[in-house]
């Protein structure tokens, strides 16, 4: 038995990769007791398997397959969906829906839908068939598609979810893997959708590189934290003053209405200069009265009044 490569070494179709008690699977093929490499990609081996991890191709159906698909056609009780290459693929509503339901099943999904299924059956006559009765395969609203090489979905989804769940983490947003290189992503924040394409691409472009998780979940944690710190702050901020800028207090509402302004002082006029109003008013009560007539021989007219000669008497 020998192994003649490095773990994760770029390989070319008809290189040696193995010998002895080992199986091929994705990329291999055997041939007289050995293994070859049937495309360009990345060797590994799991145990006693050897496969090739493709850098680029054109996706190929495989039953359990996740796959990501828009709605093209609605024709009688099945769906046509486009899940990208060369095949197109069909839903049968028993597959995806609940009996009874309406004879117009684009009640329920229409053209334009985008849908998470999964591939129960596929042949290269017929094309793939797909159900949705799994848990969490529905119809995907909302979000946007992001198209990636289907060769480098397993590296963006990690082994058992790492690199997937990790991204979804930093990054807080629902995200979507399709087996056939297509990623649906929904998050309310646009600048957080612009970091996972940013990552999903890198993954793209590194895929054959070593400890890329690390280096994805660097470059995200040090953009995030650049989000946060030009996010406005929630809490009011409060103006500090020094002492040269203080205002000064203000007395109460009441206080001020208080206030009472004085009046302005009138200088008082000397006693010994009549008021020109007063005189006046003297002057005509003067005239008003009859002067008393005086008589010849000295005495008032009054005293001829028979109240005055009574009283003499």
């Amino acid at each position: 038995m020998a192994v003649y490569f490095q773990k994760r070494e770029v390989v070319v179709p008809g290189q040696l990769l193995a010998e002895g008690r080992y199986r091929t699977s994705d990329g291999t093929y055997d041939e007289g007791g050995k293994i070859y490499s049937s495309l360009m990609g990345l060797a590994e081996l799991k145990g006693n398997t050897v496969r090739v991890v493709a850098l680029d191709g054109t996706y190929i159906p495989k039953e359990g397959d996740l796959v990501i698909g828009t709605i093209k056609i609605v024709a009688g009780n099945n769906w046509k969906i486009d899940i990208g290459g060369p095949y197109g693929a069909s839903l049968h509503a028993n597959n995806a829906l609940r009996r009874p339901y309406s004879d117009d099943i684009s009640e329920y999904m229409d053209i334009g839908d985008v849908v998470s299924a999964e591939i129960s059956a596929f042949d290269r006559q017929s094309g793939p068939f797909l159900s949705m009765r799994e848990r969490g395969l529905e119809v995907l609203e909302g979000g946007m598609i992001l198209e990636v090489s289907p060769a480098k979905i397993p590296r963006i989804i990690g082994r058992s979810g790492s690199m997937i769940n990790m991204i979804n983490d930093h990054l807080r947003i629902d995200s979507v893997v399709g087996q056939n290189g297509r990623i649906w992503i929904k998050s309310p924040d646009v600048a957080r959708v612009r970091l996972a394409i940013k990552a999903f691409r890198m993954i793209e472009t590194q895929a054959h590189t070593s400890n890329l998780t690390d280096r994805i979940s660097k470059m995200l944690a040090e953009e995030v934290a650049k989000l946060v710190d030009s996010e406005p702050s929630e809490e009011p901020r409060t103006e500090i003053k020094t002492v040269d800028e203080e205002e000064p207090a203000l007395a109460p509402e009441t206080e001020v209405s208080e206030v009472i302004e004085p009046k302005p002082e009138v200088e008082p006029k000397a006693e010994s200069e009549p008021q020109p109003e007063a005189a006046d008013e003297i002057e005509e009560v003067v005239e008003d009265k009859p002067e008393p007539e005086v008589s010849t021989d000295g005495k008032n007219e009054s005293d001829d009044k028979p109240e005055t000669e009574e009283v003499n008497k």
